[in-house]
C-alpha cells in the first residue's frame, strides 16, 4: 500500500469524515450481489469444526512501518491468509451459529482482536487486522470486472452490551480492486514523459458504534458508511437502532465500468434492489480488476482492549460472466485430485514396501532361528555322542 493510502486509512479510522455526497452516480445502482453464479472455490462455509488458523507471529505492520514479516499466515484450509498491510485478528474460532443465523448453517466464525498496529507497540489509538479471502493465490488471477463479480456475506452484530465501549469503526466488511494510473515524470532534458501503473484501492463497508457513555449520546445505536465517494472520503449511509442488532447480509458489486455498487439489509435473506446503499467510483477511480474481499476487526491498540466480537458466515463470490474462472477452478480441482491420488499412491507403495520388508525381515528372522535351533540341536547331538564315547572308553579300561 502506498504512504498516501496508508495515512488516508489512518484518518478514516480515527476520525472519520462523514460527508454527505450524492447517495448515486447518475442513478447507478449496479447489479444486486449475489447474482449470477456462485463460485464455492472462493469463501468459506465454517461448517469445518477443526477450522483453525495458522499464526506466524509477528504479525506483518507494512503500513504502518513498512515491514513484511514473512511467512504471512493462512487457514488451515487455504482459503483464508493474512495480508502483507496489517496482521490477522488475534481469536478467530468456530462457534455455533448465533440465533437467527441461515438456513442450515450450524457454524459460523466468531473474530476480534487485540494486538492490532505494529507488533509490540502500543498506539492508543484505533487500529485494525485483517482477514483476507485468498482469492487470487486460489485462482492465479485476478478477475476483470467485465465479469461483474460481487460478494456477498452475513455479519452478526451483537448485542449492545458486547462492543468495545469505544464511539467509532468496530468493522469493515470490503474488496481489494485495482484500476491503471497514468503519471507524468520528468525525463531531463527532453521535458517529461508518461508512466502508467497499477493502483490498488480498497472500497467497502463500515460498521460504526455510538456508545451511550460517549459525550452528548443518550443511547447505543450504529451506523453504516461507505468508502468512499470521488475523493475517498467515508460517508454515513445508513442508521441502525440496537434494537436491529443482530444477523445482517451486505454485499458489494462491481460493474464493467468500474463503478463499485453497495448493498445492504437487516437479517440474513437475499439482498434485493431495494437494499442498494450507494454506488460510487472511489478516490474517482474506475475499476478494472477485482482482487479479493476482506474483513477488518478494528479496537483501541493499547493491550488491553478487545475488539468487539462479531461473528461472520457464507461469505461468497458471485460472477455474472463465469466461464473464465470456473475454467480456472476446474483445472485448479483437477490438479488437486491428480496430486491426491499420486500422493494416495505414493502412500500405498510406502505401505506395501513396510509390510514386504516386514515380512522378508519376518522371513529371515525365521530362518535365523531355524539354522540357530538346528545348530544347538547338531551341539548337543555331538556333545551326548562324546560322552557317550568316554564312558566306553572307560569300561574298556
Amino acid at each position: 500500500m502506498k504512504k498516501s493510502f496508508a495515512s488516508l486509512a489512518t484518518c478514516f479510522l480515527t476520525s472519520v469524515a462523514l460527508f454527505t455526497p450524492s447517495q448515486e452516480c447518475s442513478g447507478a445502482r449496479g447489479i444486486v450481489p449475489g447474482t449470477g453464479t456462485w463460485i464455492d472455490y472462493i469463501g468459506d462455509d465454517f461448517e469445518d469444526t477443526s477450522w483453525s488458523f495458522i499464526n506466524n507471529f509477528p504479525k506483518s505492520s507494512r503500513e504502518q512501518d513498512e515491514r513484511l514479516r514473512s511467512p504471512t499466515g493462512k487457514s488451515v484450509n487455504g482459503r483464508w491468509i493474512e495480508g502483507p498491510e496489517r496482521g490477522q485478528p488475534d481469536h478467530m474460532k468456530v462457534v455455533p451459529t448465533p440465533a437467527g443465523g441461515l438456513e442450515g448453517s450450524h457454524h459460523a466464525l466468531l473474530m476480534r482482536t487485540l494486538n492490532s498496529g505494529i507488533p509490540g507497540y502500543r498506539s492508543h489509538d484505533v487500529q485494525q487486522d485483517d482477514l483476507i479471502a485468498n482469492c487470487v493465490n486460489r485462482l492465479n488471477m485476478s478477475i476483470p470486472v467485465g465479469d461483474q463479480p460481487s460478494v456477498v456475506a452475513r455479519i452478526y452484530l451483537p448485542p449492545a452490551d458486547e462492543w468495545e465501549d469505544r464511539s467509532g469503526p468496530h468493522f469493515g466488511f470490503r474488496i481489494s480492486a485495482s484500476t491503471v494510473t497514468t503519471k507524468q515524470t520528468s525525463s531531463g532534458f527532453f521535458g517529461s514523459r508518461s508512466t502508467t501503473e497499477a493502483e490498488p484501492y480498497w472500497p467497502g463497508i463500515w460498521i460504526h458504534f455510538k456508545s451511550k457513555t460517549s459525550r452528548n449520546v443518550e443511547e447505543d445505536s450504529a451506523f453504516l458508511t461507505v468508502r468512499g465517494d470521488r475523493r475517498g472520503r467515508d460517508f454515513r449511509v445508513r442508521n441502525i437502532p440496537a434494537e436491529e442488532f443482530g444477523w445482517w447480509t451486505m454485499g458489494m458489486s462491481v460493474t464493467g465500468d468500474g463503478m463499485v455498487h453497495f448493498y445492504a439489509k437487516p437479517g440474513i435473506e437475499d439482498l434485493t434492489a431495494e437494499d442498494h446503499l450507494s454506488s460510487q467510483f472511489p478516490y474517482s477511480f474506475s475499476a478494472q480488476r477485482f482482487r479479493t474481499f476482506f474483513f477488518n476487526a478494528c479496537n483501541k491498540n493499547d493491550g488491553k482492549t478487545w475488539s468487539t466480537p462479531f461473528v461472520i458466515d457464507d461469505p461468497r463470490l458471485y460472477m455474472i460472466n463465469p466461464s473464465r474462472v470456473a475454467d480456472v477452478v476446474k483445472r485448479k480441482i483437477e490438479q488437486q485430485a491428480r496430486r491426491k491420488r499420486q500422493q494416495e499412491a505414493r502412500q500405498q507403495a510406502k505401505q506395501s514396501n513396510k509390510k514386504r520388508t516386514a515380512k522378508r525381515n519376518q522371513s529371515s528372522s525365521k530362518a535365523v532361528g531355524d539354522a540357530t535351533d538346528q545348530a544347538e540341536s547338531d551341539s548337543g547331538n555331538t556333545i551326548a555322542t562324546g560322552r557317550r564315547s568316554r564312558s566306553r572308553g572307560r569300561n574298556r579300561q
